[in-house]
C-alpha cells in the first residue's frame, strides 16, 4: 500500500480526496491536515462531512513548519487542495524527499512567471521547481505525468475545455485565425467552503464573472497552444461545469475529420465519454467522467462542442487521483469508477 496525505483536507475538494482515497485499494490515508491556524483543526473530518461517517476515522491536524519538514519522507503521495499561496511556499520542502505531489492548485501550472504574477497576484519564487513540474491533464500528458514528482493538476474550466478542444487542435482542425470561443457554467461549490455573500446559493442568479481575465484562461491558451475567449459564469447550483465552446475550423474541415479526431482519441478511454447528443450535468456529477458532444456545419466552417464535468471530481481531485494512478502505474480508474460509497 502507498502511504499518502491530504492536505486541506477540509475543503470541498480536499473532502473529495479523501473519499476517493480512504476507498481506494493501492493507497493508505493515514493522515489529513489543515493550516496551522485553521478553526477546524483538531476535529474529526467526520464533523465536517458526515457521510465519510463509516469510511474515514481521520482528525484534521494542523500542519505547522516542522511536520511540514517531515512529509516528503513520511509519504509515498501528498494531496495538496490548498491556496495558490500554501502551495507556492510549501512545495520546497514537500519535494525534498521522494514523496510524489499532486497539487490543485494553481501555484505551478503556468510557466511564464509574468504572466502567473498578473493573474494570481504575487512573484513566482520557485523557477526551479516551476520547470519540473507536469501539467496532469490524465487524458493527455500521461507518460511525462507518470516520471515526474511535482503534477500541477489543471484547473475545472480548463479541463472542461482542454478536453473539448486538445482533439481538434492536435489534427490541426481549428482554424488560427479565430480564437474558440467558451461560455462555461460552473455550480457554486467551485468557490470553494468559504463563506461568501457573492457565492451563497441564495445570491447567486447567473451571472459573468473574471470577464477578460479570468486566470484560467492563459491555462487553457497554454496547453491548447493558441488564443482563446473564456467567459466563466456562475449558476445557482451546488456542483459541475457546462461549457459550450464554438471554434472555426479550418478550411475544407468535415463533420468526419471532428467525429474521427474524437474517436482516435477517446474511444478507449474509460472517463471521457463521447455522446450522441450535447451533454447535461446530471449525468457527470458525483462522477469522474467527462461527457462529450459536437456538431459541425460545414456550410459555415464552425462547430459547437459541448463538454460537461463535476468540478470537484474531473475537475479537481478525481483527476489527482488519474495522476496518481498514473504516477504510480497503477489501472489508470482505479479507485475512481462508482465513486460514491
Amino acid at each position: 500500500m502507498l502511504r499518502c496525505c491530504v492536505v486541506g483536507a477540509s475543503g470541498y475538494t480536499g473532502s473529495e480526496l479523501v473519499r476517493l482515497l480512504a476507498k481506494h485499494p493501492n493507497f493508505d490515508l493515514s493522515d489529513c491536515f489543515v493550516s496551522a491556524g485553521s478553526q477546524d483543526a483538531h476535529r474529526p473530518i467526520t464533523a465536517l462531512y458526515p457521510g465519510l461517517q463509516g469510511h474515514v476515522d481521520l482528525t484534521l491536524q494542523p500542519l505547522d513548519d516542522q511536520r511540514l519538514a517531515l512529509l516528503a519522507q513520511q509519504f509515498d503521495a501528498i494531496f495538496l487542495a490548498t491556496p495558490h499561496e500554501a502551495s507556492h511556499d510549501w512545495m520546497p520542502a514537500l519535494t525534498a524527499g521522494n514523496a510524489r505531489v499532486f497539487d490543485l492548485s494553481g501555484a505551478f501550472r503556468l510557466p511564464d512567471t509574468d504572466v502567473f504574477a498578473q493573474h494570481y497576484g504575487f512573484a513566482h519564487q520557485h523557477r526551479a521547481l516551476l520547470d519540473t513540474a507536469v501539467y496532469g491533464l490524465a487524458e493527455w500528458h500521461a507518460p511525462r505525468i507518470a516520471d515526474s514528482q511535482l503534477i500541477a493538476v489543471p484547473g475545472c474550466y480548463p479541463t472542461a475545455s482542454l478536453l473539448a478542444l486538445k482533439p481538434l487542435a492536435e489534427a490541426n482542425l481549428l482554424s488560427a485565425e479565430q480564437w474558440p470561443v467558451i461560455n462555461a457554467v460552473s455550480g457554486v461549490s467551485g468557490a470553494g467552503r468559504k463563506a461568501s455573500l457573492n457565492t451563497s446559493v441564495c445570491e447567486v442568479s447567473l451571472q459573468a464573472y473574471g470577464v477578460l481575465g479570468h486566470r484560467h484562461q492563459p491555462e487553457i491558451a497554454q496547453y491548447l497552444g493558441q488564443p482563446v475567449l473564456f467567459t466563466p459564469h456562475l449558476g445557482n447550483f451546488k456542483r459541475g461545469i457546462l461549457a459550450t465552446i464554438a471554434v472555426k475550423l479550418a478550411s475544407g474541415v468535415t463533420a468526419q475529420q471532428v467525429s474521427d479526431a474524437y474517436q482516435q482519441r477517446y474511444a478507449d478511454s474509460p472517463v471521457v465519454r463521447l455522446l450522441d447528443h450535447f451533454p447535461r450535468l446530471d449525468d457527470v456529477v458525483n462522477t469522474p467522467h467527462c461527457d462529450l458532444h459536437w456538431k459541425v456545419d460545414e456550410a459555415s466552417g464552425h462547430a459547437v462542442l459541448g463538454s460537461a464535468i463535476d468540478n470537484l471530481l474531473k475537475g479537481a481531485a478525481s483527476q489527482a487521483v488519474q495522476c496518481a494512478n498514473l504516477a504510480f502505474q497503477l489501472a489508470p480508474t482505479a479507485g475512481l469508477l462508482e465513486v460514491r460509497p
